[in-house]
């Protein structure tokens, strides 16, 4: 697991994800190059000069603002957050139309000038989008897939470490299925240590109930609507979690995240992008198959995957 040298990672999209990407890769010597390119060449240029302005506290990483595309050629990674924002109220799913025209033209262009990229698309909604761009592209889906549940995996996580007690990388659970409103759990394995959840106890007591953990999981599935009301968008927390999936492949960690690919018989469900455990490392998100799932698990995960194909079928015509 040898770190690519000089790794160029090229940032799409220079609005509140894009910009909290380009910022945690920056803070986190992810790559040593970092290109931020949009269409808007005056926000563009500002947002890098003001990355660039914190050079000295963020080591030996260089980054540019462009709205040339022939500057993200020979990209190692695309991180794909361009398109229109989900607003109050708004599903990720009804951003589908604008955002699938955007990325007609944009993705095809992003594959021609650097065809060896790992492409990670986390603009919403990310695997309808997935879908349809590995389709439009002919990708491996390996090497085009989307940030999917890796946020919201994190949210599940902090959720439960915090009323467990301990620290979040000690919380082994994740959250499958659509990167939206039909994500759920998969409590049937999750585990605090090598302690199952609803036998975890704090001060003698059981901390986790069957309904509190659908509480949580209410929580979860709802949290960026609560963000969104609030501030208008969600972007630091995606920003982290996409810049952690470049890393996983930059330095080929083979690393176990909830990404969402293009499935090819994993539990019975073919040619639908969602989120499973996937490995990933150099070559891109490998699902891991022999996920298990208690039987109310597989039917959420795939009435999940009939929600996504129906929205991919109304925007094919």
């Amino acid at each position: 697991m040898t770190a690519i040298a000089n790794a160029k990672v090229t940032i799409v999209g220079a609005g509140a994800v894009g910009s909290a990407t380009a910022y945690a890769t920056l803070i986190r010597g992810a790559a040593r190059n970092v290109v931020l390119y949009d269409i808007n060449a005056a926000r563009v240029t500002a947002e890098a000069l003001d990355l660039a302005h914190g050079a000295m506290f963020t080591g030996s990483s260089a980054v540019i603002g462009t709205s040339d595309i022939a500057d993200t050629a020979g990209s190692h990674v695309i991180i794909v957050t361009a398109g229109a924002a989900q607003k109050p109220g708004q599903t990720r799913l009804e951003l589908i139309e604008t955002n699938a025209r955007i990325f007609q033209t944009m993705i095809p262009e992003l594959v021609e000038a650097s065809p060896e990229a790992i492409v990670i698309i986390v603009t919403n909604p990310c695997d309808v989008l997935t879908m349809l761009a590995v389709e439009q592209t002919g990708a491996d889906p390996a090497r085009m897939f989307a940030s999917g549940c890796v946020l919201d995996t994190s949210r599940l996580r902090w959720l439960l470490a915090e009323r467990a007690g301990v620290a979040t990388t000690s919380v082994h659970a994740y959250i499958a299925g659509e990167h939206g409103d039909t994500e759920f759990p998969l409590w049937s394995t999750a585990r605090i240590g090598p302690v199952p959840l609803l036998e975890w106890t704090r001060d003698g007591r059981r901390v986790f109930s069957a309904e509190e953990l659908d509480g949580l999981a209410h929580e979860v599935r709802t949290a960026a609507y609560r963000i969104i009301e609030g501030k208008g968008a969600t972007n630091y927390a995606i920003g982290l979690s996409a810049t952690r999936i470049a890393e996983a492949v930059l330095r080929d960690e083979n690393a176990i995240l909830p990404v969402s690919t293009v499935l090819g018989s994993v539990q019975g469900i073919d040619g639908v992008a969602m989120s499973v455990p996937c490995v990933v490392g150099r070559g891109g998100a490998t699902p891991i198959a022999e996920t298990e799932m208690s039987q109310g698990e597989l039917d959420l995960f795939r009435a999940s995957a009939e929600t996504l194909r129906s929205t991919a079928d109304r925007i094919r015509g």
